[in-house]
Order: C-alpha cells, then sequence, then structure tokens
C-alpha cells in the first residue's frame, strides 16, 4: 500500500488545525486568500530518481528530460542520483531513497537483473517504484507498479528489415558481413537489439556475423572497439551495426582514421554505418550519409512519468507495460517503409527541418 495517501491525510488534518487555531477568529480573509494559503502549505511528492548514467548523448537528454518534468512548481520535490553505470550504486541509492521515505521511485536500471532484494524492500515501505527505459527481470513483476519503455527488439527488427529492404533496393544479391557494437551487455537494450540482429543473420543466407563486442554505449569505447574489429577483419566488413549513436561516432572516427570508405558501394570496400536512437547529432550524420539508417529510441520520458505519477495521486491504476512509439530515418529515400510481422512502419529520410525540430 502506497504510504503516500495516508500521509496526505494526516498533512492535511495538521494543517487544517493549524489554520483554524491561528486564523479561526479572523473573518476578513477571502477565497482568494484561503486558496493561496492551501497551496502554499500543501506539501511536495518527493521522488528517488536513480539513473543509470551519463555516458551518452542520449542519457543526458532523459535525465533533462525527468529533471524538467519533477519541479517544485508542479509540486514536486526530486532527489537525482547518478548510478554511473554501476548498478550496486543504483541498489545503494534505491535504499537511500527509502530511508528518505520518499513518496516515489524512479528507475532506469543498468542491468536486467538483481533487483529483487532492493524492489523488495521498497516494497515492503509502501513505495511504489517505476522502472522506465530498461526493464527489471524480477521473480515477482509485483515488485514494481509500472515499466514504460522502448521495444528494442522491435527496434533491431526494424533496422535489420530495412537493411535487407535497402539491399533488394540495389539489387545487392552478394555476400555481406556484418560486426556489431554491442551496448552495455545485460542491459534491455543491447539484448533486444542485438537478439534481433541474429536472428536475422539466421534468417538470411548471405549475412555473416564477423564479430560481436561491447562498446557500452560510448563513444570511446565505440571506437576502441571499431578499431579492434578492422584490425581483424580490416575491408571484409560490410555493416558496422552501433547500438546506439555514441558508439557509431565512435565507429565513424575509427573508420576513417584506418583509411577506410564510408557509405553504400561494399564492392569498393565502402563501410555502412547503421544505428540506434536518432539524437540530433547522429541525424545529422544520417543526413549527410555517415549513418545511412537510425532507429529512434526516444529519451524523452519525462512528461510521460509525470503524468503515471498524476494518475496515481488520484487513485487510478497504471497499466503494467507501456511500450511508446517510435520513428525510424534513414539518408536514403529507396525503402518508405518496413512490414514487421503483418504491420508497417514508416522510414523517413532525415532533411533539415527535422534536425532543426530534434529536443535531444
Amino acid at each position: 500500500m502506497n504510504r503516500r495517501y495516508d500521509r496526505k491525510k494526516t498533512g492535511c488534518a495538521l494543517i487544517l488545525l493549524i489554520l483554524t487555531l491561528l486564523f479561526g477568529g479572523c473573518m476578513g480573509n477571502s477565497k482568494d486568500e484561503d486558496i493561496t494559503q492551501e497551496s502554499q502549505t500543501k506539501p511536495l511528492i518527493t521522488i528517488g530518481f536513480s539513473q543509470i548514467g551519463s555516458e551518452s548523448d542520449w542519457r543526458m537528454a532523459s535525465t533533462r528530460s525527468v529533471l524538467e518534468a519533477f519541479v517544485a512548481k508542479e509540486g514536486y520535490s526530486l532527489i537525482y542520483n547518478d548510478g554511473q553505470q554501476k548498478q550496486e550504486n543504483q541498489i545503494k541509492a534505491i535504499r537511500e531513497f527509502i530511508d528518505q521515505d520518499v513518496d516515489y521511485i524512479l528507475l532506469d536500471p543498468c542491468v536486467e537483473t538483481g533487483w529483487d532484494s532492493a524492489l523488495s524492500e521498497a516494497k515492503e515501505a509502501g513505495i511504489p517504484v517505476i522502472v522506465y527505459d530498461r526493464c527489471v527481470k524480477v521473480a515477482d513483476d509485483s515488485l514494481y507498479t509500472a515499466w514504460i519503455g522502448s521495444d528494442f527488439y522491435l527496434e533491431g527488427q526494424r533496422a535489420c528489415r530495412w537493411l535487407s529492404e535497402y539491399l533488394k533496393s540495389i539489387g545487392y544479391t552478394g555476400e555481406v558481413n556484418i560486426v556489431d557494437i554491442q551496448g552495455t551487455l545485460g542491459s534491455s537494450a543491447q539484448m533486444g537489439r542485438t537478439d534481433a540482429l541474429m536472428d536475422a543473420v539466421r534468417l538470411n543466407p548471405r549475412w555473416h556475423l564477423l564479430g560481436q563486442e561491447t562498446g557500452d554505449f560510448t563513444t570511446a569505447k565505440g571506437k576502441e572497439v571499431m578499431e579492434k574489429m578492422l584490425i581483424k577483419h580490416g575491408g571484409n566488413i560490410d555493416i558496422v551495426y552501433c547500438e546506439n549513436d555514441n558508439e557509431a561516432y565512435g565507429a565513424l572516427e575509427a573508420i576513417k582514421n584506418a583509411g577506410y570508405g564510408i557509405g553504400n558501394d561494399f564492392r569498393t570496400r565502402e563501410m555502412m554505418v547503421m544505428s540506434f536512437d536518432a539524437t540530433r547529432e547522429g541525424l545529422k550524420l544520417t543526413e549527410e550519409g555517415s549513418i545511412a539508417v537510425n532507429t529512434e529510441c526516444s529519451p524523452l520520458y519525462g512528461p510521460k512519468l509525470k503524468n503515471m505519477i498524476d494518475a496515481l495521486e488520484a487513485g487510478q491504476k497504471l497499466p503494467a507495460k507501456t511500450y511508446i512509439e517510435e520513428e525510424q530515418f534513414s539518408h536514403f529515400d529507396a525503402v518508405n517503409k518496413v512490414r514487421i510481422e503483418g504491420k508497417s512502419y514508416e522510414v523517413t529520410p532525415v532533411t533539415d527541418a527535422i534536425i532543426e525540430e530534434r529536443e535531444y
């Protein structure tokens, strides 16, 4: 049970008692003054926010979105903790939030497993936990109130289907050699995007996965992994499947430094880079052709999370899982849609207007 409701009742009763004692004899107060006094004395809703870290442009945009949504003028007090990409830091933060008696906890988990104990403690304390972006895998799903985020496997499916359709559109029927710069191992985003690629490789006999290694969703590690891939496989690489934009930035730098071309002409040993996130910088690189296709993963969760907590405050029940709608962008206009399990998804060529409108 959420202690927030008990505290609200107790708090309101105390406030009414104090106001009655202080102002009971004053008959001249207007209705507007009463409303002002009530708003000034209404306690703020306290949110404990455990973020993975600040490893990428996407992550920083996600953090900013949440911080901007939960502000005092909206009735919130937010306690922010940067986990620095370590699960032990996030678990420690959850326990500190419990000790601080927060009303709600927001968790973007660095990995899927290992949360049972901390979430059990939050449940026992009566504090609702909303998990967002990445998922958690626990023995009892009632340990958290709700999850909202992306379908990472679908993102990967859309990217791989685009590649398949694009190769058909240019009449390429040769072998396709792929390297995969994975995200943080064990994270929902990494597992979904990696699994989709692995399944696509199994379904396409001419696709070959030359290598896989984690780039931890960072530019520096993405560059390091790409350098190793180039030493090992050299000009045999056709496709570089980067599991986020920051990894793509690093991979592009490594490819250029090694003297290889970037594009779609595999016969001249150009390498095609694919990415996820569709950040403003990522879309700029997509427009210029450095990134061929960029599948969106929106970081703008702040307003959505606020709506969820507002609903809980109003006594409403949240759906257990909510998937957000996302787009897909390409440098090329040869493929304008992809079809996954009977459903069609649009692919939009990047323009200056799209980049200008991007919030992150």
